[in-house]
């Protein structure tokens, strides 16, 4: 207790100087009064008798150290001082201290803000229990490495696998919610019984679905997500046991689900109901429309359970050889399934913030190097009068650690800018299927992250200078006249550190130059359309209204026809999915009148109007369109792609070849009428799919996309959706944009523009520190040759001649750094390649380019020192020493 209220004393020292001081000099002023008093008492003269009064007294300074040291904590006032000199001498230079807490901000804003996005998506825990051992269950066939599962197959991996604990399955879907207000769509997702138990999920309120509660026979009921509950019913408690009608059929709520809880693959999802094996897909094998989620047993890996569930799927593809062949198993981490594509764009603009700060670093040193050799008198004078060795490297490294603190600072408050504007620019349809990223936050993880570059910087901005002076030359540089040392050793380190950025801004260049390029060339993608006034819109009407064919035709019928009739509609039209969507929705079938079971075809099915390739505007290339007779009284009838007939028709004519296919185990007979171009079907940057297209009333369905195509640019979705309502206002219509808007806005698109943008701007950046730390090399080099310059002049140099003495040594720098770093961008683009469209990693002309335009921006950099060489005065420089 003694010690504490000491340490307490002496800290409250700190912060009463002026009286400590004033109170000291009074004692010390009483004392010396009261040994002259004694003195003069005892005869000595004034003079004399204050003399022997401070011989008595001893040395004066001596003691105010000791009462200071007794009175205060001298470390800590050393420190306030060294940290008040610090600031001091970073005010007294502004352009130092401005460009090197600017520099340093970008790097630290840009690496902390693209690393919170990595931390949401890659390294924060996913919301499960013992998320590692989830894993995500798939079947594989031909055209799709990851296909989901059938509801049979489902049930036969559940009974015959020996490596899961648990297997469930899930499948995205959406409903129409009926309400007071009127019919609305809504996400949702069915799910099998044990679903959240596989998770590890528990409600907060209510109770998890029991065990058989997804069977036809068993009551509907469903769990909410935490912001349904919120947004919907208010968090009301009592929610628990309302109805909820989904699809014209009734739902009970059982529970709410925890707040933080999502599921990417899903998402955005309200509503989770139970599977409810129901139709005929659920009955056929062969209709794929789940996906599996399984925990692993403990002690079992992911290598073990694969072979497993390889294992069950030849099994399967053995005993059911029309449905299952050529069909095997796939595992991989639930993580993976999460995160998606997202993993490799996050870890290279990582690294991409992370070159921008090495850039922003390296000049930070370059510039305290020409700081600490402007410096070396002062040490060396500092040095002469007592100075220690230690003393002056706790005054770099004070230094350094001020200029971190308030680079830190702005930069921590940039990043919350950036993570902030960069979550608002993801569009809202994408950000529900990423829904890891909606906790974006400088948490502790990425405040640590912050926190460790801090440090790093810290303590390299401290050691530089403090190499660069040892106690030797600073000794030594109070004696110097001359700075041809100095600047002979500035000049081969700074040298060295430039030809870093320069390199380095190099591969920021060519990373930005591939990415861009890639964007344009998936923008400029043939996709078979022509997005031109073109509007998009999607349908759903319930099932209880439109249950039959004829219902659901009339309905179509009526649709189309009072969309013909709005002002400036060329050409309307209808898909079962939309284009730039998915290559999902596919069919096995056989050339010719039987099937064989040797044989599988597997092809993308859509089911279109026969306006639709107009709408799109996609040209037929043989055949006829289809017609408003195709229904389901003449001969099945379809038209395919031109992928399909490279594919399957090779070197003959499609029209008027047989296919088959079974729909309820029944041969189903298709006869091709005609070949239209390729229309992107599925995402930008993935290639186009053989696709079977079947005429609207041969295969009629209550929900479909709608494509308009017009004469003006109006939008015309609002009175789309208005002469849809005026049918029937149980309809629901959702997800209204042009087709150019829906080609912009595509994952892919969006993917591959968030990395152009953002790596664009890192080289930007990078480009201009690189380009201003060559100018302070060779600037500095100048005026350490300011003397050899005038000399030369003296002597007859032409200005010309000192052109090219300075540009000779920027280009030389320049010409390693751009070198080196062609070298790593080829590292680096091999790295990246699988996120490049449409180029070759080895891109020779966007490789040149950069080179050229950093061979520019650096010849300029060293233009402007070489001009004012050029122009020395050679009196004036001869004086200059």
């Amino acid at each position: 207790m003694k010690r504490l209220r000491a340490f307490l004393f002496k800290l409250a020292g700190l912060f009463n100087k002026e009286r400590r001081e004033r109170e000291l000099a009074d004692e010390i002023e009483s004392h010396l009064q009261l040994h002259i008093e004694d003195n003069l008492r005892a005869g000595m003269s004034p003079e004399l008798a204050r003399r022997h009064a401070l011989v008595s007294l001893g040395s004066l300074e001596s003691a105010k150290e000791s009462y200071r040291a007794a009175a205060t904590l001298p470390a800590v006032e050393s420190l306030l001082q060294d940290v008040t000199f610090s600031v001091r001498q970073l005010r007294k230079n502004p352009g130092f201290t401005f460009t090197a807490i600017v520099m340093l901000a970008l790097g630290l804003c840009s690496s902390v803000a693209i690393f919170a996005f990595v931390d949401a998506a890659l390294i924060k825990p996913l919301p499960y229990q013992d998320s590692s051992r989830l894993v995500g269950v798939y079947e594989t066939v031909p055209i799709f490495p990851r296909s989901n599962l059938s509801y049979l197959d489902y049930l036969d991996w559940k009974r015959l696998n020996n490596v899961f604990s648990s297997l469930d399955v899930y499948q995205r879907t959406g409903h129409i919610l009926t309400t007071s207000a009127g019919a609305q769509i809504v996400r949702g997702a069915r799910v099998s019984d044990g679903f959240f138990r596989t998770l590890g999920v528990s409600p907060i309120l209510g109770r998890d679905f029991y065990d058989g509660e997804d069977l036809p026979a068993a009551p509907r009921t469903l769990l909410l997500t935490y912001e349904a509950w919120q947004n919907r019913y208010g968090a009301k408690e009592d929610v628990i046991g309302q109805a909820v009608t989904l699809d014209g059929k009734a739902n009970t709520i059982i529970g709410v689900l925890p707040a933080g809880f999502h599921f990417a693959p899903v998402e955005p999802a309200e509503f989770w109901t139970t599977l409810h094996r129901s139709g005929s897909c659920d009955d056929r094998r062969s209709c794929h429309n789940l996906y599996g989620v399984a925990r692993l047993k403990d002690g079992v890996t992911l290598g073990t359970a694969l072979a497993d569930v390889k294992l069950i799927a030849q099994r399967l593809e053995e005993q059911y050889p029309e449905t299952n062949r050529d069909q095997g198993a796939a595992l991989v981490s639930l993580s993976e399934v999460i995160v998606g594509d997202v993993r490799p764009i996050l870890l290279v603009l990582l690294g991409g913030a992370g070159l921008l700060l090495l850039i922003a670093t390296v000049n930070v040193s370059s510039l305290l190097l020409v700081r600490s050799e402007g410096r070396k008198r002062e040490i060396a004078v500092r040095s002469a009068l007592g100075a220690s060795p230690g003393r002056l490297v706790r005054l770099f490294v004070t230094e350094g650690i001020v200029l971190v603190i308030a680079s830190g600072s702005l930069g921590l408050m940039g990043a919350w800018w950036l993570v902030h504007l960069l979550a608002r620019l993801i569009p809202p349809d994408m950000l529900g299927g990423l829904s890891f990223l909606r906790e974006l936050s400088l948490n502790g993880r990425v405040m640590g992250f912050g926190g460790t570059i801090s440090l790093l910087a810290a303590v390299l901005f401290s050691t530089v200078p403090t190499l660069r002076l040892s106690l030797s030359e600073v000794r030594q540089g109070l004696a110097e006249s001359s700075r041809g040392s100095s600047g002979t050793m500035w000049r081969r380190l700074g040298s060295k550190l430039v030809v870093i950025e320069l390199a380095t801004a190099v591969v920021l260049l060519a990373g930005a130059g591939l990415f861009g390029k890639s964007l344009y060339r998936l923008l400029h993608v043939e996709i078979g359309m022509q997005p031109e006034n073109v509007f998009l819109l999607q349908l759903s009407a319930p099932m209880t209204g439109y249950d039959t064919n004829a219902k659901t035709i009339a309905l179509h019928r009526e649709v189309f026809d009072r969309i013909a009739a709005l002002p400036g509609v060329t050409y309307a039209g209808s898909t079962s999915n939309l284009p730039v969507s998915h290559n999902g929705n596919t069919i096995w079938f056989w050339i010719g009148e039987q099937p064989r079971s040797s044989e599988h075809n597997e092809v993308a099915e859509r089911t279109v109007s026969p306006d639709l390739f107009s709408a799109l505007g996609a040209r037929m290339l043989r055949g006829r369109p289809f017609a408003e007779s195709d229904d389901a009284s003449k001969l099945r009838v379809g038209i395919i792609n031109n992928e399909m007939e490279k594919q399957f028709f090779a070197g003959e004519d499609p029209i008027g070849k047989q296919l088959l296919y079974l729909e309820e185990s029944m041969p189903i007979s298709i006869q091709i009428v005609g070949v239209v171009e390729d229309i992107k079907e599925g995402q930008l940057d993935t290639a186009t799919p053989p696709v079977l297209y079947l005429p609207f009333k041969q295969d009629p369905d209550s929900d479909f996309g709608i494509v308009v195509r017009t004469s003006q640019s109006a939008n015309l979705i609002p009175e789309m959706s208005g002469v849809i309502r005026s049918i029937d206002p149980s309809i629901v219509t959702f997800g209204g944009k042009t087709l150019a808007d829906r080609i912009s806005d595509s994952r892919s698109a969006y993917m591959h523009r968030s990395s152009a943008w953002l790596v664009g701007g890192f080289a930007a950046v990078a480009l201009l520190l690189s380009v201003v730390g060559l100018y302070g090399v060779i600037a500095y080099s100048v005026s350490q040759r300011t003397r050899e310059i005038g000399v030369r002049m003296a002597l007859g140099a032409q200005p010309a001649s000192v052109y090219a003495l300075i540009l000779r040594e920027a280009g030389g720098l320049s010409a390693v750094g751009i070198g080196a770093g062609l070298i790593c961008s080829l590292a680096a683009a091999i790295l990246s390649e699988k996120l490049l469209f449409g180029i070759q990693w080895w891109d020779v002309p966007t490789l040149a380019a950069v080179a050229l335009v950093l061979a520019i921006a650096s010849l300029i950099a060293g233009y402007i020192p070489a001009r004012r060489a050029a122009s020395v005065n050679p009196v004036q420089a001869l004086r200059s020493e």
